[in-house]
């Protein structure tokens, strides 16, 4: 299973040196409630850096006139715009549109929340910024919007992704390797679960930098491994996997609530957008151990310098995302 793990993340490796781009696509949000007829209050949410924001700007349906200006702050890492419109006759049949989001690598999320109780979700790409409101949605539109977001989530998430690429290097066998997933998919479950339902939370900025330091840690246990001499993490990786899963569940629960869903989405939201997490990393592993046994057919292939040098990728990807989640721990 080892050599079998270096072949498969050979062609990997370009993940390994997309140390920027780790929790960097963050969607952008819009959310339209009505407080009465025809009346709505709108939060406009774009990811930020600083001062600096992406050049998303939000544009409502044509009947929907402003009745003060926008107030304008920054929170955290987002930027946000806060006014109320009143859109004569309703929004059913209106386009939202996002300025920019065809520039960008990032999405945007539109909710709306009627007064009757009715929500409408809408998933606004590059490719596609505009959004036809129907002025109603069923249960099973709202949770594709999520499971997606989810899906997304993981695939876009190169550290959760590298994590277990790593604990993949560093099993013996398929069982094993089933217990380790396993083991991880139940703990960040676990967390994702607790933190976005509000039972416990840890501050974000400190869980980022740590599941760098998880990444790096397992990095470094390859490098230490011996032929006859097996260290905890290989013999145990579901350990090893179960306690970091923990971990890496207040990151996607961050990766959540950073969306700004309302907490009456909170049940939907949290189920469809973990099982689109689990989704995403079935494909990846399923991706993983296909590409590994095409890879095999190599016959100059030399898995012991391979597993080495991913080791040392893995082991520097991870001290690349660590330093700047340092230093905005600092800042």
């Amino acid at each position: 299973m080892r050599k079998l793990g270096a072949l498969l993340a050979l062609p990997l490796l370009p993940l390994v040196g997309a140390s920027a781009m780790a929790h960097e696509v963050r969607p952008a949000y819009l959310d339209m409630r009505e407080t009465e007829p025809d009346a709505f209050t709108v939060l406009w949410k774009v990811p930020a850096q600083g001062r600096m924001r992406l050049a998303l700007d939000a544009h409502l349906p044509k009947q929907c006139v402003e009745r003060a200006t926008p107030t304008r702050t920054f929170e955290g890492s987002a930027y946000l715009e806060r006014w109320t419109v009143d859109c004569a006759g309703g929004l059913r049949e209106g386009e939202i549109v996002i300025d920019g989001l065809e520039a960008t690598l990032t999405e945007a999320l539109v909710r709306i929340e009627y007064e009757n109780g009715g929500t409408e979700v809408g998933r606004l790409l590059p490719e596609a910024p505009s959004f036809t409101a129907a002025g109603a949605q069923t249960s099973l539109e709202v949770a594709r919007t999520y499971f997606l977001l989810g899906v997304e989530h993981i695939l876009l998430g190169f550290d959760h992704l590298i994590f277990v690429l790593a604990l993949m290097l560093l099993i013996h066998d398929r069982l094993m390797l089933f217990k380790t997933i396993t083991a991880f998919t139940v703990a960040h479950s676990i967390t994702l679960a607790g933190a976005s339902l509000g039972y416990f939370s840890l501050p974000q900025k400190p869980v980022e930098a740590t599941i760098a330091l998880s990444i790096a840690f397992v990095a470094s246990e390859l490098l230490k491994a011996k032929p006859n001499e097996l260290r905890l993490s290989e013999a145990y990786p579901w350990l090893v996997a179960f306690a970091f899963g923990l971990l890496h569940g207040f990151g996607f629960s961050g990766a959540l609530k950073e969306i700004g869903l309302p907490q009456s989405d909170v049940p939907l939201s949290l189920l469809t957008f973990n099982l689109g997490v689990e989704a995403g990393q079935l494909i990846f592993v399923a991706a993983a151990l296909a590409i590994a046994g095409a890879a095999r057919a190599i016959v100059s292939f030399r898995p012991a310098l391979a597993r080495r040098v991913i080791a040392y990728g893995i082991g520097t990807s991870a001290m690349l995302w660590l330093i700047p989640r340092i230093a905005s721990l600092a800042a």
